[in-house]
């Protein structure tokens, strides 16, 4: 099996009975040493020893009197959320059933990154054994944000990431040119020639994703769709890429991000959406239930309609929760 998203840290977890991953004192420790964690030089004492401490015993219960020792209230703060994430983890079956949990939830306030770095290893487990680096560079849509550029038919997504931190020192080419002034130098755009190159550079997040003209790519985003529903709840769906929605009786959607929400719920209220705005939808699909039982009877069979769209600044941030909190269904499911 070909290798990728080592950056996921899934080496650091362990397989569960169920097919999930569990948390390990390694996994922790990765999250302890991310560099925001890591206390700066002007920390007090307080905060250097529960860092410390925390370094050699990772799953040890830390008193509330620790927290209220530490003299700066963001740390205090950043303290707190880091430790209630991390007794979640620990305290779950699996690193997928602890991410339902906080998707069921609300979130409470869990930060983004710490999201985007759950659904990473969820995925990676969910693909484990892919070979197609179509649904592969889809998938990172579910954890990386995207700069979205549009040209002649063509709808280009490339990791904003990667953009910002090379946007002005790489040389101008036609396809830098849409996507940010010289921007990365080493974005390709995926397609059948290179596609070999993806599993050398899956953790660089270096090929741009054309959801535009390529069928390859609209099927790839779907497969993970239907990969990440089955593998969180335990339901076989499938999803197939529109060209445009034209179903005069549509019962349920889904935004697969904030402003997908936001013009699926105008769309659904009967309100004039402007060209504009619909030129912002870049991916449309409908999903289907393999088994009917599993769905709200006031859908029944018809198909659930997934919108995602970018942002006026040309951002697409996919919202994988929505995908857990949004369909149909007739009772929560499991995880694994």
């Amino acid at each position: 099996m070909t290798e990728f998203w080592v950056s996921s840290g899934h080496h650091l977890t362990r397989r569960t009975e169920g097919g999930g991953l569990a948390a390990t004192d390694e996994l922790i420790l990765a999250y302890l040493a991310r560099p925001e964690l890591v206390p700066p030089e002007e920390a007090c004492a307080a905060e250097r020893a529960l860092y410390a401490s925390l370094g050699a015993e990772p799953r040890r219960a830390v008193a509330p009197g620790e927290l209220a020792a530490i003299a700066d209230a963001d740390a205090r703060e950043n303290w707190a959320v880091l430790l209630a994430f991390r007794d979640r983890l620990l305290g779950a079956r699996s690193l997928e059933a602890a991410y339902l949990g906080l998707v069921r939830e609300g979130l409470q306030g869990t930060p983004s990154l710490f999201l985007n770095q759950l659904v990473h290893l969820i995925l990676r487990n969910a693909l484990d054994g892919c070979d197609d680096p179509y649904v592969l560079r889809a998938a990172e849509l579910f954890f990386r944000t995207q700069r979205v550029s549009r040209h002649e038919g063509t709808v280009l997504l490339a990791d904003a990431e990667v953009i910002e931190a090379r946007e002005g020192t790489a040389p101008l080419s036609p396809l830098v040119s849409m996507l940010g002034k010289e921007a990365a130098n080493e974005l390709d755009v995926l397609n059948d020639e290179n596609a070999w190159s993806y599993w050398s550079r899956s953790d660089a997040f270096t090929m741009a994703l054309n959801l535009g003209t390529s069928a390859k790519s609209r099927e790839g985003l779907a497969r993970v769709i239907e990969v990440f529903v089955r593998h969180l709840l335990n339901i076989a769906v499938r999803v197939v890429p529109l060209d445009r929605l034209e179903d005069t009786d549509w019962r349920w959607f889904v935004g697969l991000d904030a402003e997908g929400t936001r013009i699926g719920n105008a769309l659904w209220r009967g309100e004039t959406v402007d060209a504009a705005t619909q030129e912002r939808v870049i991916a449309l699909f409908g999903l289907t239930f393999v088994d009917p039982a599993e769905v709200d009877p006031n859908v029944g069979d018809r198909p659930v309609y997934l919108l995602l769209a970018g942002t006026p600044a040309n951002l697409v941030q996919v919202k994988p929760q929505n995908l857990v909190a949004g369909l149909p269904l007739r009772a929560e499911r499991p995880a694994a």
